[in-house]
């Protein structure tokens, strides 16, 4: 397994942007498929974003054109841009390495300890 360090999280207004890191330890990183899923109080974790070995992107649709995720291997680091963010994308951040490109959090078997983003009006 590979473990996983989440940063960049923080408090912004709406309309603002962050980045955030996910830092993996461990040589077999680009062997992996990454998502960022996140969970907000009283609700289940959800499927973000996810980037394939090979550069394959896909999003959920209520961040579609606001959220990118990318990855780069030399530095064993995925990252998710977020722009033009909305009161409901508060909520703690998770990413994830798994073996193949999924939005559903079972198909990740290892899982960083998140970072919270917080945004306001």
């Amino acid at each position: 397994q590979v473990q996983l360090v989440e940063s960049g999280g923080g408090s912004v207004q709406a309309g603002g942007s962050l980045r955030l890191s996910c830092a993996a330890s461990g040589r077999t990183f680009s062997s992996y498929a990454m998502g960022w899923f996140r969970q907000a109080p009283g609700k289940e974790r959800e499927f973000v974003a996810a980037i394939s070995v090979t550069g394959s992107t896909s999003y959920a649709d209520s961040v579609k054109g606001r959220f990118t995720i990318s990855r780069l291997n030399a530095k064993n680091t995925v990252y998710l841009q977020m722009n033009s963010l909305k009161q409901e994308d508060t909520a703690v951040y998770y990413c994830a390495a798994g073996l193949v490109r999924l939005g559903i959090p079972s198909a990740y078997s290892s899982w960083g300890q998140g970072t919270q983003v917080t945004v306001s009006s």
